[in-house]
């Protein structure tokens, strides 16, 4: 059995092997072209003589082929044609010699190329009954009701006058449809729409013969008051940069429209809670214009929270179309956008989210080209649908952004997210900017442009950089800087950046640039640690210069030398806070800028050289010292005064050291009349104002206390100093 079947299986290819390779191998015989269609054609006042004949050669000839026509009685032929290809439609001439106005004609075609010939079907016809007379005039046409009236040229042909036929269709629509046949002279329309403007064509019968259909008459819509709602959009330029938004309508058809619209109404609400109303003559200066399809508002709608637009005519306005403004914010929904495109057609896809949202209404898809205002449309489908589609003309190596928005039941918009098509790619463009921003020893930083969107004949996958021809770095196209590392210092490169798309890489843009050496960054760590220290320092100074002794108290003992007890200077007497403080010093009161300060003298008296009221004693150092006695201490007085904020006299004598204490350093002339407390002996020639304050006697050291000890230089540090 399988041997049987295995045959005749065999049997059938064999057969019909050579159909199957036949036209592969050669053409063959011409297709059979279809019967000719013969008559005699008339104008308005007379028919002409000759027979008029054409044929459809149903398929077109894969290779040369002659067509002729051929009638009997009689042999008789013509040549149609001797063309090529892309044969159509062909007309042949009968002259009124070459055949008999009496009796019968019979016409056919014959088509011939290199294998053979093929004859149409034979047509037969009267020549007396083949008059084509010319298509009916129409007289008038009327809006209430619908109807027209025309009138045939039969009568003046001497012919018998046959049917009429009419067909029409509305203006917005482009099918025909056939209407009532069998009518004379005119025609009634039924079921007419309201605000729609209607075309129609008539022909008729003479004798046989129908005429062709007459030229296109219009009877024009009823004008009302405008219907439905303009469909509402903005261009808000190239996302996410935008820059502002500019509002933009289709015009509305013919069927809505209702009549001529005279202009458009808007009305721009903003958000402190004005409004502004445009319509008529200030439509031009708000930059209003339209071409074909749409409209634009060329006024800017910044700060402005919604609009709304409506249409009128004469008898009056649309509905007002609101929209709100978008949300700025970034891409809400991160799926992606799928794009097909040509340069014809544009088709755009996306994916529904898992739960469609009860507010939303509808999606609104958009594209623009980058850089060109006018290309510019949009299209709004219900939530539920997941594709749209374009139908324009899309130039070659131009971006057109694809952009899809949600639109809420409450009017709010929101962008969703976009995506770059072209309908042809091209290499990119040369980049505009690359540069070397920072150099250092053994790296750099670069940086580049790729320029404006509208610049970019093709979607850049990624950048390309490379270096003195050896490395090779792929970067992403979301990137506008790289870091070369591992870098020679002092030493000379090239590198150059350049960007790929899908039809290939683009031109290459090539700097130099010469690495530091290390010597110019070997002293900064050093530069950097004298910085901070004299930084640290001059902070301490300038905090304590203009903040006074709140400061300058915090500062640690162990900057402060050795100094007298400051509590006896009369220069510190206004400030409290400083006079229990040893390392006042630091600070310069801001009361007294330019402070006088008593220079030191030792002398040696000679024993016996001068006189005074007070004993003197002398130490082992050969220096006299006067003495004073015993008593309360000078500046236990002067603490007292302080705190009672009261200056007075204080003459007592300190009985341990049999002299005067001080009471006060005298730095000038001033300070020193106004000093009562001094003992006119110890104004004694020959010991300064200065030795009195601060130089000890020999006893004086033997009974100071730590605190004077470890303040109060003695005779022998001076001497050492000196």
């Amino acid at each position: 059995m399988a041997t049987l079947k295995t045959g005749w299986l065999l049997s059938i290819l064999l057969v019909n092997l050579p159909n199957c390779i036949a036209p592969a191998v050669s053409p063959g015989l011409p297709a059979t072209p279809s019967p000719p269609e013969c008559y005699i054609p008339c104008d308005e006042k007379s028919c002409f003589v000759d027979i008029h004949c054409t044929l459809d050669p149903r398929e077109e000839p894969q290779i040369p082929t002659n067509y002729s026509l051929h009638w009997a009685p009689g042999n008789n032929s013509v040549v149609l044609s001797t063309r090529g290809l892309h044969v159509t439609r062909l007309t042949g001439l009968i002259n009124r010699e070459r055949f008999n106005h009496h009796g019968g004609l019979r016409v056919w075609v014959q088509a011939m190329n290199q294998h053979g010939s093929a004859k149409s079907e034979e047509a037969e016809f009267d020549p007396t009954n083949i008059f084509k007379p010319p298509p009916p005039k129409v007289l008038s046409s009327h809006q209430e009701p619908y109807e027209i009236h025309w009138i045939s040229h039969c009568d003046q042909l001497e012919l018998t006058m046959g049917p009429c036929a009419v067909r029409h269709r509305t203006e917005a629509d482009q099918v025909w449809v056939e209407g009532e046949e069998g009518v004379y002279g005119s025609h009634t329309f039924e079921n007419v729409m309201p605000c729609t403007a209607y075309e129609f064509q008539v022909r008729c019968a003479c004798t046989g013969l129908t005429s062709d259909w007459s030229n296109i008459e219009r009877i024009p819509a009823i004008e009302t008051t405008p219907v439905g709602k303009l469909d509402v959009w903005m261009d808000c330029g190239i996302y996410p940069s935008i820059s502002d938004c500019f509002l933009t309508w289709k015009k509305l058809p013919v069927s809505q429209a209702c009549g001529l619209i005279l202009g458009y109404e808007v009305r721009l609400s903003y958000k402190n809670g004005t409004s502004v109303v445009v319509n008529g003559s200030m439509a031009e200066r708000y930059g209003m214009w339209c071409d074909e399809v749409q409209c634009r508002f060329n006024s800017s709608l910044k700060d402005a929270s919604s609009v709304s637009v409506s249409a009128y005519n004469a008898h009056g306005a649309t509905v007002p179309s609101y929209l709100t403004l978008p949300v700025p914010g970034k891409e809400k929904n991160k799926q992606p956008l799928h794009l097909k495109m040509n340069e014809e057609n544009l088709t755009v896809s996306w994916n529904l989210p898992s739960q469609l949202s009860d507010t939303l209404r509808q999606y609104v898809v958009q594209y623009k080209q980058a850089g060109h205002p006018q290309g510019f449309d949009w299209v709004k489908v219900n939530k539920s649908q997941t594709a749209a589609f374009f139908k324009g003309q899309f130039e070659i190596c131009k971006p057109h952004q694809v952009s899809l928005f949600e639109v809420l039941h409450n009017g709010k918009v929101h962008h969703l997210l976009s995506a770059i098509g072209y309908s042809r790619q091209g290499v990119p463009a040369k980049l505009p900017s690359f540069e070397v921003p920072f150099i250092a020893a053994t790296h750099v930083t670069l940086r580049w442009d790729p320029g404006p969107l509208s610049k970019q004949d093709g979607l850049i996958l990624y950048y390309q950089i490379g270096l003195d021809g050896q490395n090779v770095y792929n970067v992403s196209a979301s990137r506008r800087n790289f870091t070369l590392q591992h870098l020679s210092p002092g030493q000379k490169y090239g590198v150059w950046i350049r960007a790929v798309s899908a039809s290939g890489p683009g031109e290459n843009v090539t700097v130099t640039f010469e690495t530091k050496h290390l010597e110019e960054f070997a002293n900064y760590p050093v530069l950097w640690v004298i910085l901070c220290v004299f930084g640290v320092i001059f902070l301490i100074v300038v905090v304590c210069v203009c903040r006074g002794n709140k400061v300058c108290s915090k500062v640690p003992l162990f900057y402060c030398d050795k100094v007298p007890d400051p509590r006896n200077s009369h220069i510190f007497s206004e400030m409290r806070q400083q006079i229990n403080d040893p390392l006042t010093w630091i600070c310069i009161p801001v009361h007294e800028p330019h402070p006088k300060i008593s220079l030191l003298e030792v002398v040696e008296i000679q024993p016996g050289s001068s006189k005074s009221s007070l004993e003197e004693t002398s130490d082992t150092d050969g220096l006299i010292r006067p003495a004073v006695g015993e008593g309360s201490s000078q500046m236990d007085c002067q603490d007292d005064q302080l705190k009672d904020g009261i200056t007075k006299e204080c003459p007592r004598t300190d009985h341990k050291y049999r002299r005067e204490a001080y009471s006060k350093m005298v730095d000038s002339d001033e300070e020193r009349d106004k000093e009562d407390c001094w003992n006119s002996s110890e104004e004694e020639e020959g010991t300064s104002d200065y030795e009195k304050h601060f130089m000890p006697t020999v006893s004086e050291e033997e009974g100071t206390s730590g605190y004077e000890k470890h303040f109060m230089p003695t005779v022998s540090d001076i001497l050492a100093v000196l």
